[in-house]
């Protein structure tokens, strides 16, 4: 009996979930470049600078800056698992690797996390 292709289910695997999240936080790191080069060439007197970094201490926007650490951390150690997949053999051991780096990144996100959390107003 013939499947419908339709009817067929995607099995995720730990290869495929880091490529979709490296492929997003890329995207993530694009789109936050774009608005910061944005909000720095709007800064062109002292008022408009000063509304804008009154935004920039709120609670809310300290949130999504510990996201982009994470969002930076994922992507840059991440990137050595790509490269050392690729380039030396290490698909082998792809997977190890990619749990390899969710845990770095977490002692990563928290030595910087704790700091910047200490540092809030």
């Amino acid at each position: 009996m013939k499947k419908n292709v339709y009817e067929l289910k995607y099995r995720y695997h730990t290869g495929s979930v880091a490529w979709v999240l490296h492929r997003l936080s890329g995207l993530a790191l694009i789109l936050y470049l774009v608005l910061h080069i944005w909000v720095i060439s709007n800064l062109n007197n002292p008022a408009g600078f000063n509304k804008v970094m009154a935004f920039l201490n709120e609670p809310l926007f300290k949130l999504l800056e510990l996201g982009l650490w994470g969002v930076i951390i994922y992507h840059a150690i991440n990137g050595l698992r790509v490269i050392l997949v690729d380039f030396f053999g290490g698909s082998k051991n792809q997977k190890k690797l990619f749990w390899g780096v969710v845990v770095v990144g977490i002692v990563v996100f928290i030595a910087g996390a704790v700091p910047f959390i200490g540092n809030l107003k």
